[in-house]
């Protein structure tokens, strides 16, 4: 109390009761008191509710504090803060922009709260433009009672449009500093004038440093559950890489097994089958199949197969095409064949790396085939070398050889020599293998032996079969049956003049006998057989005439000696014209209406010749 007013003043006792009991000011106003002691205990009350409003003011910031502390989703945080400040400061709209990371330093709205404009909500701010860049770029706070017109900031058309369509006229920003950065501005703003006081300015500063605490370790908390989740992730992909590995490692293995256990390409199929869950066909170069396994659904046609090779061949892995998973089996650059998966919709990479590591040991098989069947090529090949070389020499050894190849050199056999101009021998003789019971090579040319007694029909049908299957044409030239070395020598070297034959009367690509060239035939061959060339060309003439005693082999002789003249060949036969015209006509019913073609006819007369001179 001061000296005007003392404890016993009936006023100023009654003042410090209201006091005490937190009477408001008006009510102090209404106790008759002199001047000096009125003005002190408004003084007094005046100073109790400042520091009231401050307890309250502290109150609400360590509980909003404590709240974002509890949140842990980054735009939860953000949506509290800007609720919290509006509510702190009792205004129309609190916002909150956050500085981007790009190089311009600009800053964007994140956040708002009781916002309607639009525009506003999408305001990007440069450095240093409207009060809210002027913030971010000074780290200090600003406010202004009447924004849209105080000069002391970079006004901007796109700042102020959006602040007049948001209606905004009082604001106050503080920096969200994190030491010495600052990750953004907090604003509280009023659709009205209104004067902020500095402790409204310092009450939001100190909500902003604990708001850009909150913003961090809300990012920090995302940023490491994100770190977490790709962590998980990663260690998810490294045990299913390490488990795929593992079992394609297993795959190989028993696959490994398989082949070196002696199984064949069924057994292998068989394997992948079980462990792919589908349908396996495993075909070689040319598309043939080789083993089949599974219950999977048919496979691709033959042109989707093809195209999927291609493209397997091309990329060094497995490729879907048409419902199916093919693999191209590979030794280097060399194509094998190749393995198809069916039933399967699709394949996971550890499934596609087994099909793949499938495809290698394939590969090894066939390559494990294909060295053994050279290795057994290169013997017979020998076999069929040194029997026409010196059928003579010891045709005892020769005998044994063959046995132990299964193969009995003193049954009957057909020889067939074949020419290739643009296949290597190798090649020729690798394909000729599979149809033959010996193949090899001698004197530059492919020769097989063959268990047939149609020497022509065997060489007409190997001719056609392996022009088709290696594309280019391959002349074959066959003899025999013969048996024993010394005989299948001699089958031989008629089989290689018959192949000269044909090709000089440029017939490549075709097979044929002695026998199927006629007299060429019978000129060519070492055993000059007349008879059967005699019967072989007017075997049904002579055979009607000795059964009904006619004349036809003589009119034939009289028709070619007068030049095919009929009144001449009936003045030599002494018969009437017509009688002529008769028996040439059943000669045609008998050889063939092609008789007097000049191929055919030419052998006829040499037949004719030939059986006169033989009596």
């Amino acid at each position: 109390m001061t000296d005007t007013a003392s404890a016993d003043d009936p006023a100023a006792r009654r003042l410090l009761e209201l006091l005490s009991s937190g009477a408001s000011s008006e009510e102090l106003a209404r106790v008759p008191a002199d001047g000096a002691t009125m003005r002190l205990a408004l003084h007094i009350r005046r100073t109790l509710d400042a520091h009231s409003r401050r307890e309250a003011e502290l109150t609400a910031l360590f509980d909003t504090a404590s709240d974002l502390a509890r949140l842990r989703d980054l735009d939860a945080v953000l949506r509290s803060i800007v609720r919290r400040a509006r509510m702190l400061l009792g205004a129309d709209v609190s916002y909150l922009t956050l500085n981007d990371h790009s190089d311009d330093g600009s800053t964007y709205m994140r956040v708002t709260d009781g916002s309607a404009s639009a525009v506003f909500q999408q305001l990007r701010l440069g450095v240093g433009e409207g009060l809210g860049g002027l913030v971010a770029q000074t780290a200090r706070p600003y406010a202004t009672r009447d924004y849209p017109r105080d000069s002391r900031f970079d006004h901007t058309g796109a700042i102020d449009g959006a602040v007049n369509d948001e209606g905004l006229v009082a604001i106050l920003g503080v920096p969200l500093s994190l030491g010495e950065r600052v990750i953004g501005v907090l604003f509280a703003s009023e659709r009205r004038p209104r004067s902020f006081s500095p402790d409204e300015v310092a009450l939001l500063s100190s909500f902003a440093d604990h708001a850009a605490i909150a913003i961090d370790n809300a990012r920090l908390i995302e940023e490491s559950t994100a770190a977490l989740a790709e962590l998980g992730a990663a260690n998810e992909t490294i045990k299913a890489h390490h488990e795929g590995l593992a079992r394609a490692q297993d795959a190989h293995d028993r696959l490994t097994e398989v082949v070196l256990g002696g199984a064949d390409v069924a057994g292998v199929a068989a394997a992948v089958a079980a462990m792919l869950g589908g349908g396996i066909v495993v075909r070689d170069a040319e598309g043939r199949e080789l083993g089949r396994s599974g219950a999977g659904r048919a496979g691709p046609e033959q042109a989707v197969l093809s195209r999927a090779l291609r493209a397997s061949r091309t990329a060094g892995k497995a490729v879907a095409e048409g419902g199916a998973w093919v693999c191209a089996v590979m030794a280097g650059p060399e194509l094998l064949g190749s393995i198809t998966l069916t039933g399967r919709a699709g394949l996971d990479d550890a499934d596609r790396r087994l099909f793949e590591r499938a495809g290698v040991v394939t590969a090894l098989l066939l390559l494990l085939r294909r060295s053994a069947a050279e290795a057994e090529d290169r013997v017979r090949g020998e076999l069929v070398a040194d029997l026409l070389t010196a059928p003579e020499r010891d045709p005892a050894t020769l005998l044994h050889r063959g046995r132990r190849l299964g193969v009995d050199l003193t049954a009957p056999h057909a020889v067939l020599t074949l020419h290739a101009d643009d296949v290597s021998r190798a090649r020729l003789t690798s394909v000729a293998a599979r149809r033959a019971v010996l193949a090899g090579v001698y004197a530059e040319r492919v020769v097989m032996l063959a268990d047939t007694a149609d020497p022509g029909e065997l060489a007409r049908r190997t001719a056609v079969e392996l022009s088709h299957a290696l594309g280019s044409p391959v002349t074959v030239g066959g003899a025999g049956p013969a048996s024993g070395p010394a005989e299948l020598a001699r089958a031989h070297a008629e089989s290689v003049r018959c192949v000269r034959a044909l090709l000089a009367l440029g017939r490549q690509g075709r097979g044929a006998a002695p026998a199927d060239l006629g007299f060429v035939g019978l000129v060519l061959g070492d055993r000059t057989d007349v008879a059967d060339f005699v019967r072989a060309t007017l075997g049904p003439v002579l055979d009607y005439d000795a059964a009904r005693g006619t004349e036809l082999l003589r009119t034939l002789r009289a028709y070619f000696a007068c030049g095919g003249n009929l009144t001449r060949a009936r003045s030599e036969l002494h018969v009437h014209v017509n009688t002529v015209a008769q028996r040439l006509e059943r000669v045609a019913s008998l050889l063939g209406s092609d008789w007097q073609q000049p191929d055919r006819a030419l052998e006829i007369q040499l037949a004719l010749r030939l059986h006169t001179l033989s009596g």
